[in-house]
This record gives structure tokens, C-alpha cells and sequence, in this order.
């Protein structure tokens, strides 16, 4: 089978799966935390030198690729602070990965009208954001139409929250490690966590059938599932405080 072909029956197959029979909630629980656990490995060193929004235009096959060559763009020059950048949420390593289940503190029931509270309509214009991008599709996958991607789009969103330790209760972390291989998982640690290091290269080497649009689509769900989970850890620790 092609990559498109073996992608849209795992598809099938764990939609099968899940009207036959859906996974405990120890299961589902035991599958996240493999998969956190394995995202802290996915890739290993460097930072981010300068925000996510200007990273992403630098998608260069001058940057930093897979093995060992040097970055030769200089990215200091549009940073007031070098040291910034990405952190792993948990050091390697460690037994207990600290996890923010979703449910506690969802963007829908709680960080929306705090974000309203702080900064009047702003919570309105995020909410489209979020939405219009999870939900944008042409119902296509590279050369097949009518299919409906909806399974796949919720794996890279709620990947990206796994790999800052953010859990969905009601979701089956099973399907990201059928749906996601492995070249797909280190472009989504890089573009969302070292971007300068983002290549051409890597964005060919997954899904190779797929239509630019559709691979764009990825990256624009890969921001916007970012810049969500940062909104829901800074949100919860502002209720916290107001509390």
C-alpha cells in the first residue's frame, strides 16, 4: 500500500474499532502517558531563538535539518532575548510526568470568559480562530474527496497538548501513534517547539502524496493548538490567582 492508501485504512480500521468497542479509561490514561512520555524523546536539543510567528516564515533548507549540520541563518537579530525559547514541560527521565487534564480547565468552560473578562472581545476572536482552523477542510485527502478527515485532524490537534502534558479524558491516545508516523511527529516537535530548525526537507519527507494546501492546513493547526495550550496554562494560573 502507498502512504495515502495505509493512512486511510487505519482510518477505517479505528473507526471500526471504536464502534465495536471503545477502550477503558485506564487504557486511554495508559496510552497518553506513553505518549507524552515519548514525545519528550522525539527530539532532543536546541531552542527556539525567536517567536513561533516569525519562525515559521524561515521554512529554509538553510536551517538545521535532521542530523548533524550547523544552522548558517543568523535568527538573533529579530529577538530582544537570546535565551528564550522552548522548554520540555518535564525533565527526561522522570517516573511521574506532571499531566493538565483538559477537563479541569477547558478553554470552552473557562479560559473564553477570563480572557473576555481581562480583554473585552478578545475571547470572541480567538474562539473563531481556533475553530475555524480545526474545522477548515475540503473533505479531501491528496487525490480521494468526500472523506471525512475529522479523525485526523483531531490527532495532530491534541498531540501537540500531549506534548505539554495536557490530557483529554474522553480521547483515545491510541489513534496518534496509529494515525501519526514517526517523520510526522518530529516535524510537529519542530515546527511547534524549534521552528529555526524547520526544513524543506522535513516538510517533503511526510505525507509525500498529500497537496501543499493540505500540509499548510497541518501547520496552521499546529499553531493554533500551540498557541491554545499556552492560553490554557497562563489562564489557569490567572484564576488561580484571582482565587
Amino acid at each position: 500500500l502507498s502512504e495515502l492508501e495505509a493512512l486511510m485504512e487505519r482510518m477505517k480500521r479505528l473507526q471500526e474499532d471504536k464502534e465495536d468497542e471503545e477502550a477503558s479509561q485506564e487504557e486511554m490514561a495508559t496510552r497518553f502517558e506513553n505518549e507524552k512520555k515519548e514525545s519528550l524523546l522525539v527530539i532532543s536539543g536546541g531552542i527556539c531563538t525567536f517567536p513561533l510567528p516569525v519562525c515559521l516564515f524561515f521554512v529554509s533548507s538553510e536551517c538545521l535539518t535532521f542530523d548533524d549540520e550547523i544552522v548558517s541563518t543568523d535568527v538573533s537579530r529579530y529577538v530582544e532575548d537570546p535565551g528564550f525559547g522552548y522548554k520540555d514541560f518535564a525533565r527526561r527521565g522522570e517516573e511521574h510526568l506532571p499531566t493538565f487534564r483538559a477537563q479541569d480547565y477547558t478553554w470552552e468552560n473557562h479560559g473564553f470568559s477570563l480572557v473576555n473578562r481581562l480583554y473585552s472581545d478578545i475571547g470572541h476572536l480567538l474562539d473563531e480562530k481556533f475553530r475555524m482552523v480545526y474545522n477548515l477542510t475540503y473533505n479531501t485527502m491528496a487525490t480521494h474527496e468526500d472523506v471525512d478527515t475529522t479523525m485526523l485532524r483531531r490527532a495532530l490537534f491534541n498531540y501537540v497538548h500531549c506534548m505539554y502534558g495536557i490530557r483529554y479524558d474522553d480521547y483515545d491516545y491510541g489513534e496518534v501513534n496509529q494515525l501519526l508516523e514517526r517523520s510526522l511527529k518530529v516535524y510537529i516537535k519542530t515546527v511547534t517547539c524549534y521552528p529555526e530548525r524547520t526544513t524543506k526537507r522535513m516538510y517533503d519527507s511526510y505525507w509525500r502524496q498529500f497537496k501543499h494546501s493540505e500540509k499548510v492546513h497541518v501547520n496552521l493547526l499546529l499553531m493554533e493548538a500551540r498557541m491554545q495550550a499556552e492560553l490554557l496554562y497562563a489562564l489557569r494560573a490567572i484564576t488561580r490567582h484571582l482565587t
